[in-house]
């Protein structure tokens, strides 16, 4: 198993290159839909749906957990299932911070050192039972939820904001969760 090191490490990679462009051919990222108020937006969410990324390969039962820093900032905690809902876990702990002028809508995470990559919430419900997350360059893309799963209706629902948003809904990955979760 990786260390949450080499997770975070790769993680950095990812978003890194995030900044550079991405597969998805999506020159025209929207800009987040709605203000984010953070209060509302902490606690555990559930990766319904992504873009397939190395940092993420083969993880399943993916949650983020997001909690208030006694310095203002927010603790991030990643936790990926390794091959299967009920694999082995791996965790990335990270930090973000809220940009300024954003609405709480942007934020700057870092999970390895001084390097801060992007993170949009694009789109979310107006009683946060969702969030559609991706950043500028539009190769980054997560559906998220407070509930593990989702009913095929409410999924075809997201997956259709997204693609009404210009993604490529052909990219996502379903993201299995545990039962019982």
């Amino acid at each position: 198993m990786r260390s949450a090191l080499s997770v975070a490490a790769a993680l950095l990679a990812g978003l890194t290159a995030a900044c550079m462009g991405g597969p998805s051919g999506n020159a025209n990222v929207p800009e987040p839909a709605e203000p984010v108020a953070l209060n509302r937006y902490l606690g555990v969410w559930y990766e319904i749906a992504r873009y397939e990324q190395r940092f993420e390969k083969g993880c399943e039962g993916v949650t983020a957990e997001y909690t208030l820093r006694p310095d203002g900032m927010v603790g991030v905690k990643n936790t990926c299932r390794e091959g299967a809902p009920d694999g082995p876990v791996k965790v990335a702990d990270g930090k973000a911070k809220v940009v300024e002028g954003s609405k709480g809508a942007k934020l700057k995470v870092s999970f390895f050192g001084p390097f801060f990559g992007d993170y949009w919430v694009l789109d979310r419900a107006e009683d946060y039972s969702w969030s559609i997350v991706g950043e500028g360059s539009g190769r980054y893309l997560w559906i998220l939820s407070r509930e593990p799963v989702l009913s095929d209706a409410e999924r075809d629902a997201l997956i259709g904001r997204v693609k009404a948003m210009g993604y490529d809904t052909g990219m996502l990955k379903i993201v299995k969760q545990p039962p019982g979760d």
